[in-house]
């Protein structure tokens, strides 16, 4: 079992804040580079492009097919649900690396 008690979220304003004081740039110019790079990633993807930053990962997006799935209440009921595009994300080998190391410091915690 996992200990969610130590698990963070990292928001833009923490990133934001994080580089501000790392260059010495305004928060606003931050922002501004920050949300560009989000805007860029999201255009991307929009089209169809596969977003590929080294030491990572790479977006892509993906089409799920169209299948049938069950109502829970009712399920004798087949439900269609349609195909529709979804957004993969698969991690680079550096950052795969560093989940495999929390994953075997979280573990050996618990012990």
């Amino acid at each position: 079992m996992q200990n969610h008690k130590n698990i963070m979220t990292l928001t833009k304003r923490d990133l934001v804040i994080r580089i501000s004081e790392e260059t010495g740039k305004t928060q606003q110019e931050i922002l501004k580079i920050i949300q560009s790079t989000l805007d860029y990633i999201r255009q991307g993807l929009a089209k169809g492009d596969k977003v590929e930053l080294r030491n990572f990962g790479v977006f892509e997006v993906k089409v799920r097919k169209a299948r049938v799935g069950r109502n829970p209440n009712a399920p004798e009921t087949d439900v269609p649900i349609p195909p529709r595009s979804v957004v993969k994300f698969k991690a680079g080998k550096q950052m795969r690396g560093q989940v495999l190391k929390l994953g075997s410091k979280s573990s050996a915690r618990g012990r």
